[in-house]
């Protein structure tokens, strides 16, 4: 099974989300189907803004943690920006 760190964009929101999962479509379904309680239901304008695929489920939890604790919109853009980033953070956690 293959796992993926992705990261949403709303433009309307002006905010990313970060997640994992296993079916990237599925879960991209939900979010833009979301219910009042999620925080993805405040906008319908979700994209996938990158991808990151993993090898393992520990992987991309690892990651998705990572870059959640960065806390940082400029972090997340330059990950998008500089691929030698991705990389560094699938060797990190390889």
């Amino acid at each position: 099974m293959t796992y993926s760190v992705y990261i949403l964009n709303s433009e309307k929101l002006d905010r990313f989300y970060i997640g994992f999962t296993s079916n990237l479509e599925k879960r991209l379904e939900f979010h833009l189907n979301a219910e009042s309680h999620k925080f993805t239901s405040k906008a319908k304008d979700w994209e996938i803004y990158l991808k990151i695929e993993c090898k393992s489920k520990e992987q991309a939890l690892a990651i998705e943690k990572h870059i959640k604790k960065m806390k940082s919109k400029v972090y997340i853009q330059n990950l998008k920006k500089y691929s030698e980033m991705k990389i560094k953070l699938l060797d990190k956690y390889s």
